[in-house]
């Protein structure tokens, strides 16, 4: 559940960008069962988890929504935003009562045209939480569907 130490905001942005990147949150809280965005709707903010449990979850046509991660403590929570078209790949529900820091999606950005190196480095930590998410898939993909012993490569 706890993002690899790569990947933790905390970690991963240098104390000035980590600083500048957190003026901008707003503190917000979500009820247990609490949708925060659905898969294909507009990706205009993001979150770091503070406390609780998010459930990220694919829609499924005739079944309930599939949960494929969930995150919680330190972890980033929405990726979409800075990746065109802005519209979110997945679904998210507080699986717990959840307390976080919010983040406009539109200023963060903005704020990434006034300091290029701030937009790098938040730039290339978000795309490490995206690398390890995709690996982290791959791996459950794999004991799911995979033939037995299939974890290796050929």
């Amino acid at each position: 559940m706890n993002a690899p130490a790569s990947t933790n905001m905390l970690r991963a942005l240098a104390p000035e960008h980590r600083t500048k990147l957190l003026g901008t949150a707003r503190e917000v809280s979500f009820a247990q069962g609490a949708r925060l965005f659905d898969e294909g709707g507009r990706a205009d903010r993001f979150w770091i988890v503070r406390s609780g449990v998010v459930d990220l979850d694919l829609h499924v046509p005739g079944r309930r929504a599939a949960v494929i991660e969930s995150l919680g403590h330190d972890d980033l929570l929405g990726w979409s935003w800075l990746y065109g078209p802005h519209v979110w790949r997945l679904g998210a529900r507080a699986a717990t009562p959840v307390r976080a820091y919010e983040f406009d999606a539109t200023a963060v950005r903005d704020l990434f045209r006034r300091d290029p190196a701030f937009g790098l480095a938040v730039s290339q930590w978000v795309g490490e939480v995206v690398a390890d998410r995709l690996h982290a898939a791959r791996g459950r993909l794999l004991e799911l569907y995979g033939p037995h012993g299939s974890g290796g490569r050929h």
